[in-house]
């Protein structure tokens, strides 16, 4: 077989050939090729980027449905990451001057109400203190529709200075034995408003408990209280237990002149009851949220792992689309070497088709996250666990976290097939049907 030579040095003029006929072409820079159109023969530069966005839409079926893909990883990728992230920052939003004191042995069992008027007297340091118990019941009219509903003492929202109601509302609630303050995510959610007449149907506390709404209350997202809870007065469930259920509560908070004395604080209050038949178990804000979902911090420890695994999937994706179409293109690889191109600019053509598919992968995933992620799944978060998750944002680093992560993986599937391509024999290629 004869292949054609290349050489630098002027052709030798036939006899008898016109000088003009025998002029060499200026010599075609590999990375540039230039292909004649129309019939006058009129000539366009193609650079490697036109190279790259062609041969990428080569086959548009399978490059959209790669980049689908490889988007839905990304997508589930952001999803998985802002809940680790929302789950942290729903910690550092907890109150720093606020502490939590439970039974020792767990958060479910009751405490003695004296406790109370115990640590406002007996522990130094302390600047109000106050209780809830958890009520636990279910709405009357429909009972799958699942809220906390907490039984609370008085003075419950000066303890927690973060929840804004109505000084009217407020002053209402508190001489009304059956009166409820919701937040306002959860009257927007099922229709209430102030006025509205609500029956609770109990589950811990049988028995059917009808209350009205007299306020409705509000709090900022970044803070350790969601705005889809029920309140309503202690006094209230006191006087409806039985006797042997009465004067106990579930939770005792305090709030502290320093914050910086918290630990100090907490020893002392627990110190007090060191020698009572019920002990408590005292502890920040922070550690009481973490204590009580301390559950599915193993959950989202298990996410952590996944959100990794989903990288490694979308990796395979690429991968394999990309091998695909370096093994259709064998026999066009050769004619590019044989027109002068490097094996490094043939592994460079590869990476950056595999480049330029794992950005589009990564900016459709992350378009995707923002009304999916962000609007769709935070919202119902921060309405039905908004203690837990009360700002529920997609961060500027998960998305830059996600396209770096997507481009380095892109390129990393792209290295096998490139570096196959720049090894490949110039006549074995040529003789290749793809």
């Amino acid at each position: 077989m004869r292949t054609a030579a290349y050489t630098d040095g002027p052709r030798q003029s036939s006899p008898g050939v016109a000088a003009s006929e025998t002029k060499r072409e200026p010599f075609v820079a590999p990375g540039v090729l230039h292909a004649s159109l129309g019939a006058k023969g009129a000539r366009s530069a193609v650079t490697f980027w036109t190279l790259i966005t062609k041969n990428t839409l080569r086959n548009p079926v399978r490059t959209a449905l790669t980049v689908l893909g490889a988007a839905v990883a990304v997508l589930a990728f952001v999803a998985l990451r802002t809940v680790l992230e929302a789950w942290n920052v729903g910690a550092e939003y907890a109150a720093k001057d606020r502490l939590s004191t439970r039974h020792s042995v767990s958060f479910g069992l009751p405490l003695p109400r004296h406790y109370l008027e115990d640590i406002a007297t007996k522990v130094p340091g302390v600047k109000s203190v106050t209780y809830c118990d958890w009520f636990g019941a279910r709405w009357a009219k429909d009972p799958s529709e699942f809220f906390a509903n907490l039984a609370c003492a008085d003075n419950a929202f000066e303890v927690y200075p973060e929840i804004s109601v109505d000084p009217a509302a407020l002053a209402k609630w508190k001489g009304d034995k059956q009166g409820a303050i919701v937040g306002d995510m959860l009257a927007k959610k099922l229709g209430w408003h102030v006025g509205d007449k609500v029956v609770l149907v109990g589950t811990i506390y049988p028995g059917d408990w009808e209350l009205t709404i007299d306020g409705i209350y509000t709090a900022p997202p970044q803070s350790a209280v969601d705005r889809s809870s029920f309140f309503f007065r202690w006094a209230y469930k006191n006087d409806g237990v039985p006797e042997a259920q009465k004067n106990l509560i579930g939770w005792i908070f305090t709030r502290i002149d320093e914050p910086s004395k918290a630990a100090q604080v907490s020893r002392a209050i627990d110190a007090l009851f060191a020698d009572r038949d019920i002990r408590t178990l005292t502890m920040s804000e922070r550690a009481a949220n973490n204590s009580i979902m301390g559950g599915v911090s193993a959950l989202l420890t298990a996410l952590d792992l996944v959100s990794l695994i989903i990288l490694a999937i979308m990796t395979l994706i690429l991968g394999n689309t990309i091998a695909m179409g370096v093994r259709e293109r064998t026999r066009e690889f050769g004619v590019l070497r044989a027109f002068g191109f490097a094996p490094k600019q043939l592994r460079g053509l590869i990476v950056a088709e595999a480049l330029l598919m794992s950005l589009s992968a990564a900016a459709l995933g992350v378009l995707l996250a923002f009304p999916i992620v962000q609007v769709a799944m935070g919202g119902w978060l921060e309405e039905n666990v908004g203690q837990f998750f009360p700002a529920f944002r997609i961060s500027a680093a998960t998305v830059l976290e996600a396209v770096v992560s997507t481009l380095l993986l892109g390129a990393a599937a792209a290295l096998i097939p490139a570096l196959h391509a720049g090894r490949i024999c110039v006549s074995d290629a040529l003789r290749t049907v793809a």
